[in-house]
C-alpha cells in the first residue's frame, strides 16, 4: 500500500471526525485550548486504535458487526444531536447541552467517529498490510482535521450563537443518517 493510498484513506476516515468536531465547536463549552485538545486527541487516538483492533480481530467478527455498526452510529450521533438541538432551542440558563469534549459524550463521539476505522483495520488484515504505519497516519490526520473543525465551529458559534448549536445537532443526525444510507444502498 502506497503512502498516497494511506493518506487518502486517512482523510476519508477523518471526515466524520471533522464534521463532528465542527458541530461540537459550536458549543459554548468548547472554547479554548483544553477542549480543542481533548476532542482532537481523543478522535485521533480512537482513529489510531480502531484499525489496530480491527486488524487484530481479523475477518471473522466483521460478519457480525457489519450488519449493525451503522445503526449503532446513527443512534449515538442522533442522541448527541438531539441534545444539542434541545439546548439550542432552550433558554441559556434552563437547558444545557453536554460538553462534547468531556466524559461520556466525548467517549460516545470518539467511538461513533471511529467505527469505520475498525472496518479498515479488518480490510488491511485481509490484504496482509502491516497496520502500524497506516494507524499512525490515520490518527495524526484525524487529530489535525478535528482541531481545524473545532476552531471553525468556534468561529461559527461565536458569530451565530445558539443557532449554530441547532445546526450542529442537525449535522450530527444527518451524518448518522448518511452512514446508514451508505450501508443500505452500497
Amino acid at each position: 500500500m502506497t503512502y498516497f493510498e494511506i493518506v487518502l484513506i486517512a482523510i476519508v476516515l477523518a471526515i466524520d471526525a471533522f464534521v463532528v468536531s465542527l458541530a461540537a465547536g459550536t458549543n459554548v463549552k468548547v472554547r479554548g485550548a483544553r477542549p480543542l485538545f481533548r476532542l482532537s486527541f481523543h478522535f485521533g487516538l480512537f482513529q489510531f486504535l480502531m484499525p489496530i483492533i480491527g486488524w487484530l480481530i481479523g475477518y471473522e467478527i466483521s460478519i457480525y458487526t457489519s450488519a449493525i455498526d451503522h445503526w449503532i452510529v446513527l443512534i449515538l450521533l442522533s442522541y448527541i444531536g438531539i441534545k444539542m438541538i434541545i439546548s439550542g432551542l432552550g433558554e441559556d440558563k434552563k437547558t444545557s447541552s453536554p460538553d462534547p469534549s468531556k466524559g461520556m459524550t466525548l467517549l460516545i463521539l470518539s467511538i461513533a467517529t471511529s467505527v469505520d476505522a475498525f472496518a479498515v483495520g479488518l480490510s488491511l488484515a485481509l490484504l496482509n498490510v502491516s497496520i502500524w504505519y497506516p494507524a499512525v497516519v490515520i490518527g495524526i490526520i484525524t487529530a489535525s482535521l478535528s482541531a481545524i473543525g473545532v476552531r471553525s465551529g468556534n468561529s461559527l458559534g461565536i458569530k451565530f450563537g445558539k443557532k449554530m448549536e441547532i445546526v450542529g445537532g442537525i449535522v450530527l443526525i444527518l451524518l448518522g443518517v448518511k452512514i446508514v444510507l451508505e450501508h443500505l444502498v452500497f
